[in-house]
């Protein structure tokens, strides 16, 4: 298992898309399906772009810095000259001889095109929560999206089993529609002998060829199914060539508690975690329409990198730093309608969590019974399978001494193989039903334990199998 995993995760560096010529196992087939399954993937992007969303929130408690370069076109320079100077000041002393010749200067202050270049930064320290609030809508947001990763990967676990435990069904099938086909052949060539010799009529030798030729079209039926349902398990694994499953139908004993498999899906279902996730970012919602009330508080600071070499730039200080306040008043967000469908939406989701929890007790106790019921039909057909296996000796025995017709030979052979393919198709019930009950309990993981403790479903003796335990 090891080496599979080493092979695996090298070639999906590589980019190679594997093979297997060898049978594979179905713990190997779902390792496979989580590499290739482009739904899988397409989520587990999903996942990767809120976790970066995440990150990106955590800016938020920065202070934000930028750089900024202005041009001003004035309809004429900025000037100042020495009588409006004394103007200014509204005295009208007279002044000696030599000052009086200076209120007729003028200064430019600045010129008409005016070049400035600054860095500005802003350093919110109080939100009102609203940082807080997108903080924590991001992690509700990547924890939903991690929840439909874990829903997806459920449900493609259960589709893997629909698909690799009909191959096994099919090729069963076949088995028992060629072991007919066999039978039927040689009561068709015991047919033909005993016409030969006056022993039977030529009508029951006709009968004997039609059997026959009526279990080949059967025989030939279960081929088509089994290469549709084999070409269908090699598709969703993205093989080129086709896959050989590597197993048997079976049963177990018995299964675990059913309020365990209960609890265990009241604990771990993404469903669940999915409504805690929106709950969350609902709650996140109410808490940034909260802070909308309150005050924002931030620091603030400019340094000027440029300025023209004019009267007004030096004049004006080269940096400034500073704090703000800014307080809501009134505002045409409607804050308060927000909050209020908010709430609601936690009441919902809430609601739905409920609901949630009372369809999955529904779901896993009707998935328990029915593979209870599997079970016990699987074992129930003991005693029909015996009385066919027997009836179909004591038929082709009658035959052969003339005491039976040709119809109740091909009767009792439909019959055992009947009584055989509801036995499989009631262990593939099992099977499918516990896989659902692995997936729903996120623990498919362990279903190579339930297969090392299990049944095969035929023994080498062809003898019926049962759940019960061997009293030595």
């Amino acid at each position: 298992m090891k080496t599979k995993k080493v092979v695996l995760f090298i070639c999906s560096l590589l980019g190679i898309q594997t093979a297997y010529s060898a049978p594979i196992s179905f713990q190997q087939a779902w390792e496979i399906l989580q590499q290739n399954n482009n739904s899988l993937a397409a989520e587990r992007a999903n996942v990767e772009r809120y976790e970066h969303l995440t990150n990106s929130k955590g800016s938020l408690n920065l202070p934000s810095i930028s750089i900024s370069a202005n041009y001003t076109h004035l309809d004429k320079d900025v000037t100042l000259s020495g009588q409006q100077i004394m103007e200014s000041t509204g005295q009208s002393v007279a002044l000696p001889a030599a000052l009086s010749s200076l209120s007729s200067l003028t200064s430019t202050i600045t010129e008409r095109d005016i070049f400035s270049s600054s860095i500005r930064a802003v350093w919110p320290i109080f939100t009102g929560g609203r940082i807080s609030a997108a903080q924590n809508a991001a992690d509700g947001q990547k924890e939903e999206a991690q929840s439909q990763l874990a829903m997806e990967t459920q449900a493609r676990y259960e589709d893997l089993a629909k698909y690799y435990f009909s191959v096994i069904l099919a090729q069963q099938v076949l088995e028992t529609r060629s072991s007919v086909e066999t039978g039927l052949t040689k009561h068709r060539d015991n047919a033909l002998k005993l016409e030969q010799q006056g022993q039977i009529a030529h009508v029951e030798r006709l009968q004997a060829d039609a059997s026959l030729d009526k279990a080949t079209v059967e025989r030939k039926k279960a081929q088509k199914d089994l290469d549709i349902a084999q070409s269908a398990l090699t598709e969703i694994l993205g093989q080129t060539t086709l896959v050989e499953p590597d197993g048997v139908l079976f049963i177990n004993q018995n299964l675990p508690p059913m309020n365990a498999f209960i609890e265990q899906t009241l604990n771990t279902y993404p469903g669940l975690d999915l409504l805690d996730a929106k709950e969350k970012q609902a709650s996140s919602l109410i808490s940034a329409e909260k802070g909308k009330y309150y005050p924002e508080v931030y620091l603030y600071g400019d340094y000027n990198i440029y300025e023209d070499d004019s009267l007004a730039s030096q004049m004006t200080p080269d940096w400034l730093v500073g704090i703000g306040v800014s307080v809501p008043l009134l505002e045409n967000t409607g804050r308060s309608d927000q909050m209020k469908a908010a709430q609601s939406a936690v009441s919902q989701v809430k609601f739905l969590k409920a609901q949630a929890r009372q369809d999955l007790q529904v779901l896993v106790k009707k998935t328990y019974l029915e593979a209870e019921q599997a079970l016990e039909e699987v074992t129930g057909l003991n005693s029909s399978l015996n009385l066919a296996q027997e009836n179909l000796r004591l038929r082709q025995k009658a035959f052969a001494q003339g005491l039976a017709t040709s119809v109740e030979v091909v009767d009792a052979e439909l019959y055992l193989a009947s009584i055989k393919t509801q036995q499989y198709v009631a262990s593939f019930n099992y099977l499918i039903s516990l896989n659902k009950l692995l997936a729903l309990t996120s623990e498919m993981d362990t279903f190579d334990t339930y297969k090392k403790s299990s049944i095969p479903l035929t023994t080498s003796n062809n003898q019926p199998i049962s759940n019960e335990k061997d009293p030595s």
